[in-house]
């Protein structure tokens, strides 16, 4: 169980609330990552996958409205890489500061003051555990549903992603594959490792930590009539041009995008509270794919096994 050495301080704007958060990350004896609002009144929120409730959005979002954080799963990515298990995250708004749109800036400030610690918990795959996109279709309200599929209609995109996770006794693999209409993107796969080690730590820092996320331009106006995108910019998204033959500003590497989806991917899976030995197969993932692998995972003890402290 590790923690920090003194709390840590950032402020920014949130993605889709475009709201201005202030963040005070302190240290805890407590196992586990816990939110607490300072803005209104409400106990802590545990960053728990059972506590993801609004799957419907681009993001991971844990609590129940009004005592709610958007957006975690960047910090969480960047807490799970820096080995921090247990501190309390303060912030004064609804979301977290999406920074430049990637986990590099979390991280730079996490390892400067990180606390070693005892080695945290390991949640041993078991069994292989497959979660389909149509299943997290299934679980949207009825318009929510009309709307995707006109949505898909204008952008080509099939509802045919899927999550598995799989046992593997070395560590937490992860592979993920994107495959967008977009001619930008297209079929893109990346592969990342990890086992608790300062090698492969360092190959997410160097390879994974500053993709950024990204999104086509048009669909900006689409998402902040519901809600979302609010705070999205040119200094935190990678913008594809309407055609989707390009972007608007400079990639960092021709697959920054798939990438992205493995800090996406990391952070979701830190939801467990430990590392996951097993392999994570993602095929047009999703935050809420994401949470239902680990759902269907610990829904059944046969599944899994904890070891670690």
């Amino acid at each position: 169980m590790a923690s920090l050495k003194k709390e840590i301080k950032f402020s920014g704007v949130g993605i889709h609330s475009g709201a201005k958060t202030n963040v005070v990350i302190k240290p805890s004896a407590k196992p586990g990552i816990v939110f607490k609002r300072t803005d209104i009144k409400g106990g802590p929120i545990p960053a728990d996958y059972k506590n993801v409730f609004d799957i419907t959005r681009w993001n991971t979002t844990i609590g129940t409205f009004p005592n709610q954080v958007q957006t975690i799963e960047h910090l969480m990515a960047a807490l799970f890489i820096c080995g921090i298990d247990s501190v309390v995250v303060e912030i004064d708004g609804p979301e977290t500061p999406v920074m430049d749109g990637s986990a590099k800036q979390f991280i730079e400030k996490l390892l400067k003051n990180q606390k070693p610690g005892k080695t945290g918990i390991r949640i041993i795959v078991k069994k292989e555990i497959v979660a389909h996109r149509r299943e997290v279709i299934r679980k949207l309200p009825l318009l929510s549903r009309l709307v995707l599929f006109l949505h898909n209609l204008k952008t080509g995109r099939r509802e045919n992603g899927f999550v598995k996770l799989s046992p593997n006794p070395d560590g937490l693999l992860i592979r993920a594959t994107l495959d967008y209409p977009d001619k930008i993107i297209g079929v893109q796969s990346a592969e990342f490792f990890f086992d608790g080690t300062d090698k492969t730590r360092q190959n997410f820092v160097k390879n994974f930590a500053a993709s950024r996320t990204f999104g086509r331009v048009w669909e900006w106006e689409y998402m902040k009539k519901r809600g979302m995108g609010l705070g999205a910019d040119l200094s935190n998204v990678i913008a594809l041009s309407d055609t989707g033959a390009g972007t608007i500003n400079k990639l960092y590497s021709p697959d920054e995008f798939v990438r992205h989806k493995i800090i996406d991917a990391v952070g979701d899976l830190f939801t467990s509270g430990g590392l996951v030995y097993g392999t994570f197969e993602s095929y047009k993932g999703s935050h809420g794919l994401n949470n239902l692998a680990l759902r269907k995972l610990f829904e059944n003890p046969d599944n899994y096994e904890i070891a670690g402290a």
